[in-house]
């Protein structure tokens, strides 16, 4: 079984890199510091790898314990946290690649499968709640702080517990962790309301973008690297969001230019169009309501009418 190799691992090794995907949201940035402070309970040696993240998170415990980089070459174990794909690893796969054992727990549909040891469940909403289960099998306890990061995983990847991907036992673990002392409306106030003025600034810009098209059932905008250079910012969470939440609109799309003629893509759906399917098509993936991909070699105008038509083909 799955997760009594990864106990057997852990246990057999000492030190150990936890990397997650690129573009760190709450889910990513939760489980791994949560998968840290529960290794260092096991009295590992453990390195968190993640280059760059909003400082929307900067209120979780052990943030001061990222490093921008590994401090070897081949570990004993890594471990993929809140990660699809082998190559979204934030730059930083060849830790993956030549440690001794790889292991990846994850909750991503389009997922490649990639370790030696996979746990994945794409019906869970946030890989921090599969993270319970984990830090449960190998006997951690789950501290106030543990429990803090691994809530604001639930609550970023489930919108507050207001998305589709919200089951019953969603509420279970975030009881079980309110009961361990974890402050719920800090964490929704600091990672869903709080808004800094330069991502303000960012989203303001992107706001006056949005495009409606298709009867109003795709909504598109799109940020260029002018505007985060004029904003000093490069924190873009909750823009493709905007686009979802107005009355009508089926898919959101959010274009991000991060070099020539090379653009990020986000995508959300309400209802039923699977954007993980259509970001397949872009070498990317996720979930069936969030997905992400990348389009490159070609102009802006182009990348935008590339985009729009795939998401037509799937509006009712």
């Amino acid at each position: 079984m799955t997760l009594d190799n990864i106990k057997e691992e852990i246990q057999n090794s000492q030190n150990i890199v936890i990397l997650t995907h690129e573009v760190p949201d709450g889910d990513a940035i939760g489980s791994s510091l949560a998968m840290y402070m529960g290794l260092k309970q096991l009295g590992k040696d453990v390195d968190v790898v993640i280059p760059k993240y909003s400082k929307t998170y900067t209120f979780l415990p052990c943030t001061n314990e990222i490093k921008t980089e590994g401090r070897m070459e081949n570990y004993d174990l890594a471990i993929a946290l809140d990660c699809g794909d082998i190559k979204r690893l934030n730059g930083f796969a060849n830790y993956f690649e030549y440690a001794n054992c790889k292991i990846q727990i994850d909750h991503h549909e389009a997922n490649t499968m990639f370790a030696d040891y996979n746990f994945v469940n794409p019906t869970a909403p946030a890989c921090c709640q599969i993270l319970i289960t984990v830090l449960k099998t190998l006997g951690i306890e789950i501290t106030q702080n543990i429990g803090t990061c691994l809530l604001t995983g639930i609550i970023t990847d489930t919108g507050g517990f207001k998305y589709q991907n919200v089951k019953a036992e969603t509420f279970e673990f975030a009881a079980e962790l309110l009961n361990r002392g974890v402050n719920v409306s800090e964490i929704y106030r600091k990672v869903l309301q709080t808004v800094p003025v330069a991502k303000f600034e960012l989203r303001k810009i992107a706001m006056n973008r949005i495009e409606l098209v298709e009867n109003g059932k795709i909504a598109f905008t799109y940020i260029a690297k002018k505007d985060e250079e004029q904003t000093k910012t490069e924190d873009h969470d909750g823009i493709v969001e905007m686009g979802r939440d107005i009355e009508g609109v089926e898919v959101s799309i959010f274009l991000r230019e991060t070099d020539e003629n090379t653009y990020k893509i986000s995508l959300r759906s309400n209802d039923y169009v699977n954007v993980s399917d259509i970001c397949l098509m872009f070498s990317g993936g996720g979930h069936m309501r969030a997905a992400g991909g990348i389009i490159t070699g070609l102009t802006f105008e182009k990348a935008k009418e590339r985009i729009i038509n795939e998401c037509k083909k799937h509006i009712k």
